[in-house]
């Protein structure tokens, strides 16, 4: 059986909790504690060396780190990963821009407004809400004609810019202006089905130290 590394306020373990569920992976949670330090013990920097949560262990010890990689491991030779070329190749496209300008800017943004932490990174917010906004308007612009990120179908390309994309009002995002993005995350969320709960840092008392 699988051991996912989890910490379950991350939007990145939650995107491999949505697709396990979707193909009924069958999988055991370690459950990381982030801010007591655990992800920088040796231990733990043997199974990820970048020290993050999720890990994915194989039934034969090895290790994949990163949840995009993650869900590509899984999804392959599923309808969540084309085999089309061209398709294949628009949910890596979509999962290399959430990496980039999806979960670095409005993750970081939640991150820092949930905990309280906003005012220590002063200096920063400004540039990673313009950031936040050029994604959104690129996530408009994209989903205009279609119903998913690579076409007519869920993908894990939608799974995994929709983990932090739908959270961007926890961050104060308005976002009623983008009727295809907020159209899209209702599908999404129609497609995955209940049963995947969205946990706030709050609910991990160590997230405030």
């Amino acid at each position: 059986m699988l051991t996912l590394y989890d910490y379950l306020p991350s939007q990145n373990g939650w995107k491999a909790r949505v697709l396990f569920g979707l193909l009924n992976i069958p999988y055991q949670t370690r459950l990381v504690s982030i801010f007591e330090g655990e992800g920088r013990t040796e231990a733990f920097l043997d199974l990820n060396p970048a020290g993050g949560i999720p890990v994915v262990e194989l039934e034969d010890g090895r290790t994949i780190a990163e949840s995009n990689a993650i869900l590509c491991y899984a999804a392959e030779g599923t309808r969540f990963l084309p085999a089309d070329r061209y398709r294949h190749a628009k949910v890596m496209q979509w999962l290399f821009f959430e990496q980039y300008h999806v979960e670095p800017v409005i993750g970081t943004l939640r991150y820092w407004t949930l905990t309280g932490r906003l005012e220590l990174q002063k200096a920063m917010v400004e540039p990673k809400r313009a950031a936040a906004l050029r994604a959104l308007a690129a996530l408009e612009r994209g989903l205009r004609n279609t119903p998913f990120l690579a076409g007519d179908d869920l993908t894990i390309a939608d799974i995994a810019v929709y983990a932090y994309g739908h959270r961007a009002a926890d961050c104060g995002f308005d976002l009623t202006d983008y009727p295809a993005l907020t159209a899209w995350f209702d599908r999404v969320r129609e497609a995955i089905g209940p049963g995947y709960p969205i946990y706030l840092y709050s609910d991990d008392p160590h997230s405030a130290v």
